[in-house]
């Protein structure tokens, strides 16, 4: 811990005009005064480029010719295995260290997690648990049939446009096997809320396709990869007998989480059962095996949750998707409270929704044109790389994002303006003839009383992107071509192109942006001239590396929940590599420069909404 800060004689109060700093991602703070800057080191730096102040371009022939044919290299990021390690530094006045809220710390180490999933395997191949297994996954099944079809009074609307939630005392009166007094009795001694949801809504994906993503792990990994993390299949109890999932079930273990890593992560172990019923309907259905295996301490349990399916004619399914939990919301921050505590963070809705984003996005990259801009059309190779990088970029904000246990996040000392921030080092970035450095991932969430629309279009949009982008200040920004994912206009693949003067290109970047009823995103990451000219020429994405920043947009608080509008809270969360911090030691000057981007940052998007926005 003496450490921490290091030794402060090389920084300055001011910055020099002309001094470049590479603070996060690329590009130029040289009209950024008196944020931060070391005196005669360059303390963070972002991936090097060409050359931006110099470089000529022909509109009209962006992209169309490929540049000189170069070597592959091999992806920048070389996995670091001790990267799990964290700075050392620790705020005992900050959410995450005070009792009743370690909302950004992950308490159980990885290498725990693995010899839990271990053990597991091994019980569960036990005759008798098997069986036990069996039984129980059948009866889950059961009941979420019953819950699929079931009506009022068991099933309640909450408010205009609320969730469809279950009444404790009809669902215990229809499921319970014993009194609720003595459910009262187990909630005093174990301290879990019960959250649940149910949604119904047409997906355009047979049955057959559906119950593939859910029962094949890693589909159903890189399929909710916004909700899901490191899925483990711990075994198969019963085999398929038809060539299909029908009868299949299978123990497995998962981290469900949120854009945030305020929001502790959900993890369980559960059997996943899948049959497929005379009407030609599916049903998959998980519940948590903690009742048979004790566990100490049990934060998170799955009652029977999933989804029943059935197939509409020849256009897609009708899915009936339902979620009923127990979960210790104790550690919860206070800021995600109301929307956790309500289920809408982790509800039904939002499985839906991510099915449908999925659906929209295979047909976006199957599509044979691309609107654009100015009406030009990128080529179809080009189009799939660029959407296949699109994706790997938004993948990875929110891996490094969440809370999963793999993500070992830390505060900002007490001494900084910046309120809730956390942050932890990712993967070492290795770049060929420069010193390698460490990826550095910071980020913070506030609440902002406008409605989530309102804020999402101020942060996607070209025009009011210098008003809050440290990089874009004061330049002009343009959106130079995009593809449109679904019938939402605003949920699109873009570059955006900063300009200093008409014919000079300051940074390119890559955004998506996405908005659903259950929250949106905007993800965005700088790219060099050269890889963007490849990837619309084609190339492969695998050998672009790139350092996603960017927002996720949650309401703050359910629809129809409480009086008064509905608001919205929005994490930021950008990546930086810096050569000067390691391990065991981040310096003064990096803390500072990390506090002064968020705290800018956060000050001018709410400026921008306290004044309006003007497009």
């Amino acid at each position: 811990m003496a450490n921490i800060g290091g030794n402060c004689e090389n920084v300055s109060d001011n910055i020099q005009q002309n001094n470049i700093l590479e603070v996060f991602n690329n590009g130029y703070f040289e009209n950024i005064q008196n944020i931060v800057v070391a005196r005669d080191e360059v303390p963070m730096v972002g991936l090097q480029e060409a050359p931006r102040c110099e470089i000529e371009v022909n509109y009209n022939q962006f992209g169309a010719n490929p540049p000189p044919e170069m070597n592959p290299v091999e992806d920048y990021f070389v996995q670091n295995n001790e990267n799990s390690g964290s700075p050392l530094l620790y705020n005992p006045s900050s959410p995450q260290n005070s009792p009743g809220s370690e909302s950004s710390t992950n308490a159980k180490p990885d290498h725990m997690n693995r010899a839990s999933d271990l053990l597991m395997a091994v019980s569960i191949g036990a005759g008798l648990n098997k069986n036990k297994i069996i039984e129980q996954a059948v009866e889950a099944m059961e009941e979420l049939f019953k819950l699929a079809i079931m009506g009022e009074p068991l099933w309640q609307h909450n408010g205009n446009g609320g969730m469809e939630t279950l009444n404790g005392f009809q669902y215990l009166r229809e499921f319970g096997s014993f009194d609720a007094t003595m459910e009262q009795i187990m909630r005093m001694v174990e301290p879990l809320n019960i959250e649940t949801s149910r949604e119904t809504a047409f997906v355009e994906m047979n049955p057959m396709n559906i119950v593939q993503l859910l029962m094949d792990t890693k589909q159903w990994a890189t399929t909710f990869y916004s909700i899901v993390s490191r899925t483990t299949l711990l075994g198969v109890i019963l085999e398929n007998v038809d060539g299909s999932y029908n009868g299949v079930l299978q123990v497995m273990s998962a981290e469900f989480h949120q854009r945030t890593p305020l929001i502790p992560a959900r993890q369980c172990y559960f059997a996943r059962y899948c049959k497929k019923h005379t009407n030609g309907t599916w049903g998959v259905v998980d519940v948590s095996l903690e009742n048979l295996f004790p566990y100490p301490q049990v934060q998170f349990r799955r009652r029977p949750s999933g989804c029943v399916i059935q197939e509409v004619g020849n256009r897609g399914s009708k899915v009936t998707w339902i979620e009923h939990v127990e979960v210790d919301n104790r550690s919860l921050h206070p800021l995600f409270r109301p929307i956790v505590s309500s289920g809408f963070a982790f509800s039904a809705k939002r499985w839906i929704a991510t099915i449908n984003r999925h659906c929209q996005w295979l047909t976006t990259s199957t599509a044979r044109t691309a609107p654009t801009t100015d009406g030009v059309l990128i080529p179809q190779e080009g189009r799939e790389s660029l959407l296949k990088l699109a994706e790997k970029m938004t993948k990875n904000f929110f891996n490094n994002i969440n809370s999963c246990s793999e993500n070992v996040w830390s505060g900002l000392p007490q001494n900084f303006a910046a309120q809730d921030v956390r942050l932890r080092y990712g993967n070492i970035l290795k770049v060929p003839g420069k010193p390698s450095g460490n990826i550095v991932i910071f980020t913070t969430s506030i609440q902002i009383p406008v409605p989530m629309e309102v804020l999402f279009d101020f942060l996607r949009h070209e025009r009011t992107r210098n008003r809050w982008d440290l990089l874009s200040n004061q330049r002009h920004v343009r959106e130079l071509v995009y593809v449109s994912n679904g019938e939402n206009p605003k949920n699109r693949v873009s570059i955006m192109q900063v300009n200093s003067s008409p014919n000079k290109i300051e940074i390119l970047y890559l955004q998506e942006s996405y908005t659903d009823e259950t929250g949106s995103y905007i993800v965005y990451a700088p790219m060099d001239i050269m890889a963007m000219s490849k990837i619309l020429n084609g190339g492969n994405p695998k050998f672009v590396s790139i350092l996603p920043s960017g927002f996720s947009i949650m309401p703050d608080k359910a629809p129809g929940q409480g009086d008064g509008a509905v608001g919205s809270i929005l994490t930021l969360a950008f990546q930086s590599v810096d050569r000067l911090s390691n391990k065991e030691y981040m310096p003064q000057s990096t803390l500072k420069i990390i506090d002064a981007i968020l705290s800018t940052t956060v000050a001018s998007i709410k400026d921008a909404m306290l004044f309006g926005i003007r497009y």
